[in-house]
């Protein structure tokens, strides 16, 4: 006798963009009860996104959902472009209450309870901004070696890299990710990456990916210009990253490479190299000496509503 099938209803959103097929997409399941962990990864690798996310209720009081993350090859205790998705999806279809023009409302993921600020207007979500763990600065590569390897893994030469006189350094906002400076635009652009020398360098510095930046950008409103790889989680390259702009921000900040001020707003442009360009905001609190708190946000569009069969 044939198993009844069951149907789960979905929703994709891509994710720091205002245009369809622009951004990072992500699939966003709202009823996720009663799914076990092998059908969450199973569905994941179905949907063969950056990321898939399944939304359940939350275990603390304090959040209004709890969400898990999940790559096409296992969960992530965070993320940011997932976490922006979802809070758009959920207030877009109703699912959060939204009643003031900017309504801050608590997630709950793997690591902890995080705010997500939501900017409506007439009843349309235009903005979503999650606020991140304070920024950690892990590790920094100084040797002439461990450097030659970052530059080939990214198929560039190693010039371009030190040649910025920026640190190539491990840094995270909740997921820590190795930022790499490159001196052109022509460079970062040209990277050819390759997959197992960034799974060995993320391995060995503890990260779970490569972001490559420099300075000169496409756009004119944009101040860096990167590129993300995390092939160790499923994701050869991302078209657009917010748990890594947000340590990148940090970063900027940290090194006096953008203007610092009490308040300071950078944007990140990302993803032109896959043909998905993202406009990421990343907002950073400092006092000069010390970051006290780091938002990333944007702009979402909804673009498919689907029934999964399984």
């Amino acid at each position: 006798m044939v198993a009844p099938r069951r149907s789960l209803k979905f929703y994709q959103a891509d994710v720091f963009t205002a245009q369809p097929f622009g951004g990072n997409p992500v699939a966003v399941f709202p009823e996720a009860q009663g799914l076990t962990d092998d059908e969450l990864q199973q569905i994941a690798r179905e949907m063969n996104l950056s990321e898939s996310v399944f939304v359940f209720p939350p275990t603390n009081p304090a959040a209004v959902v709890r969400l898990r993350i999940f790559t096409p090859t296992q969960e992530i205790p965070f993320a940011g472009h997932p976490v922006v998705g979802t809070m758009h999806v959920l207030a877009q279809l109703g699912l959060i209450a939204t009643p003031e023009p900017v309504t801050r409302v608590v997630q709950e993921c793997n690591i902890g309870l995080f705010p997500v600020d939501l900017l409506m207007r007439d009843g349309q979500v235009m903005r979503v901004v999650m606020t991140q763990p304070e920024p950690q600065f892990l590790e920094r590569i100084d040797d002439t070696e461990d450097l030659y390897k970052v530059a080939a893994a990214l198929g560039i030469p190693k010039l371009t890299i030190t040649d910025t006189k920026w640190p190539v350094e491990v840094v995270s906002t909740g997921l820590p990710v190795l930022i790499v400076p490159v001196r052109t635009l022509t460079a970062v652009r040209s990277i050819n990456p390759d997959p197992s020398a960034i799974v060995d360098l993320c391995g060995r510095f503890g990260a779970n990916g490569i972001t490559a930046f420099t300075t000169v950008t496409v756009e004119p409103f944009s101040n860096v210009h990167s590129r993300m790889f995390a092939p160790a989680i499923g994701i050869p390259e991302d078209p657009a990253t917010g748990s890594a702009s947000g340590a990148l921000g940090a970063y900027l900040v940290q090194n006096g490479i953008v203007e610092v001020s009490p308040k300071i707003e950078i944007v990140i442009e990302q993803g032109y190299e896959v043909e998905r360009p993202s406009r990421i905001l990343v907002q950073i609190e400092s006092d000069g000496a010390t970051i006290h708190s780091v938002k990333v946000g944007g702009q979402c569009v909804m673009v498919v509503e689907g029934t999964l069969s399984f």
